[in-house]
């Protein structure tokens, strides 16, 4: 993902707006279920709830706000060379942002990471656990800048090497929280982004009986879907365009063989499936689809609680005028009243536990959970070693 760190012009700055909450929700990057986050790209709303067509209201201007009035757009990264064009509204710290910020020494966030590193709380502590010690305090450092430039909420990626852990992701997602509340950061600020192991769903559910929200990634099968939103998780991410690419390479998954057999496309038949199941069995969780990959997966996605897209998708939105008496009618593909009447099978309506959750999750789910996790274990420790040829910073 790429990540453009360029200090913004000061007047094209959002600051963090007072927010209402009224039930946990989501954002992505972030969210927020029935309370609001952030005020995203989006258009003025109406309460169309059917699944029917409708032709976009003479108010839109172009496609991407008649996608922004039924679903919730997010753009992919936080780019302040473009605020102006697509402000971010939220955003997410994690350890390739950390790669970013030290590759790039005049970026704004770099006094984030060498505060971090001149922190005195760390330096008592043996080598892995003061760059472990140094790597937290990097985490908040950057959300805490972050959370001056969006008004929505700030996800921090949880240390994937405790994906197995509950207890661990618990205890470390207790510390980050402590740390924000140092730096006066809100949890209503705050996402905490957990890969959805079972472990790490199990996780979730502690954490949100505590009032902290969680933003479950890596869900590539029905299972995790559902499986988070018995949890009450309040963001379940599920990546669409990655679902694609490995069913073009790979046979085997009945989940992926059975929506291929119905001529779905896997990723957008297995958010149709979480979105229905999270409105017919009432829970609070938001859906997000991220890895789309042009603009059909959006028009594919219209009503989803939220997407995740890619600049140059949203560019090709924006420039693409929507007039209402256009042949091409936009149809809201999801909603609640949609939801009702969607049929699942028995053994898909079951409370899962650990025995049924690693039944189903199948080889497309397990395989890309665990390249997933490799890929942030590697960044992560990466971090540490690059904190380690620094520190101590020429200050201290």
């Amino acid at each position: 993902m790429s990540v453009s760190l360029s200090s913004p012009s000061p007047t094209s700055l959002l600051t963090p707006k007072s927010l209402k909450f009224s039930t946990p929700s989501i954002s992505p990057n972030l969210h927020f279920g029935f309370h609001k986050s952030f005020p995203l790209i989006r258009a003025s709303i109406g309460n169309n709830t059917s699944s029917s067509s409708s032709s976009v209201g003479t108010g839109v201007s172009s496609e991407l706000d008649a996608i922004a009035s039924y679903s919730e757009i997010v753009p992919d990264t936080v780019i302040f060379d473009d605020f102006e064009r697509f402000p971010p509204t939220a955003a997410t710290v994690s350890s390739a942002l950390l790669l970013g910020i030290c590759g790039l020494p005049d970026t704004i966030f770099r006094n984030a990471i060498d505060n971090a590193l001149s922190d005195t709380e760390c330096y008592g502590l043996e080598d892995s656990s003061r760059f472990s010690c140094f790597y937290n305090k990097a985490l908040v450092n950057v959300g805490v800048d972050l959370a001056k430039f969006v008004p929505g909420r700030v996800s921090t990626e949880v240390d994937a090497r405790l994906a197995y852990d509950t207890h661990g992701i618990i205890r470390k997602v207790h510390e980050l929280l402590r740390l924000y509340s140092e730096m006066d950061v809100p949890p209503e600020r705050l996402l905490f982004k957990i890969p959805s192991t079972w472990q790490g769903i199990e996780a979730s559910r502690v954490l949100e009986s505590e009032g902290i929200q969680t933003h479950m990634t890596f869900v590539y099968s029905f299972c995790q879907a559902a499986a988070a939103a018995q949890a009450g998780a309040s963001v379940i991410q599920i990546f669409v365009g990655r679902l694609r690419d490995w069913a073009r390479n790979h046979s085997g998954d009945a989940e992926i063989d059975a929506a291929l057999e119905r001529g779905e496309d896997p990723g957008l038949a297995l958010v149709t499936k979480a979105y229905n199941y999270i409105h017919k069995c009432g829970s609070k969780s938001k859906l997000m689809a991220a890895a789309v990959r042009n603009k059909q997966d959006l028009f594919s996605l219209l009503g989803v609680d939220y997407i995740i897209a890619p600049l140059k998708v949203m560019q090709s939105l924006k420039e693409t005028t929507a007039p209402a008496n256009e042949k091409y009618s936009f149809v809201r593909r999801l909603s609640p009243n949609s939801a009702i009447g969607y049929k699942f099978i028995e053994e898909e309506l079951v409370k899962w536990d650990q025995l049924t959750f690693a039944s189903a999750m199948g080889p497309a789910a397990e395989e890309l959970l665990a390249t997933g996790l490799e890929g942030y274990i590697n960044q992560t420790k990466r971090v540490e070693e690059l904190f380690g040829k620094i520190w101590p910073p020429p200050n201290v």
